[in-house]
């Protein structure tokens, strides 16, 4: 497996898996958190991202013996969050569908939304970190 795919599966499947372990902590300890408000534990969880992110683009740059481009860094992150946005779609959509009986489809909809807005943009601010050839975009 080429080590671009390999960085985004393991990275992803860390955003993904620790989205899962999120999810099922926060609506078992803080169960208050189940209606349509937003509480700092949901705020707190965009720190996953950041941090599956941020090793995964750190450790792909080092296996390019640390030259990395700005578009090679942006679409290294779009790999990983789609490997672990997906990851984390399916289990909500298993978890609402299965488990909680006040969640529904909309509720789960709208936070998606928010996380997929959100991985855009710490996808932008990782990338801009972590390049190196500043003068070259690609």
């Amino acid at each position: 497996m080429r080590s671009d795919i390999k960085n985004a599966v393991m990275y992803g499947l860390f955003i993904g898996v620790l989205s899962i372990i999120w999810l099922v902590i926060v609506q078992k300890i803080w169960p208050g958190v189940k209606d349509n408000t937003l509480s700092l534990y949901e705020y707190l969880s965009g720190l996953i991202p950041l941090i599956g992110l941020f090793l995964g683009i750190n450790a792909y740059r080092a296996s390019l013996n640390g030259e990395m481009g700005f578009i090679q860094a942006l679409v290294q992150c779009f790999k990983i969050l789609i490997i672990g946005g997906g990851i984390a779609v399916l289990a909500g959509a298993l978890y609402i569908g299965t488990i909680t009986e006040t969640g529904t489809a909309s509720d789960l909809s709208g936070r998606l939304f928010a996380a997929l807005l959100i991985g855009i943009i710490l996808a932008f601010g990782v990338s801009l970190l972590l390049m190196t050839k500043s003068r070259k975009i690609d």
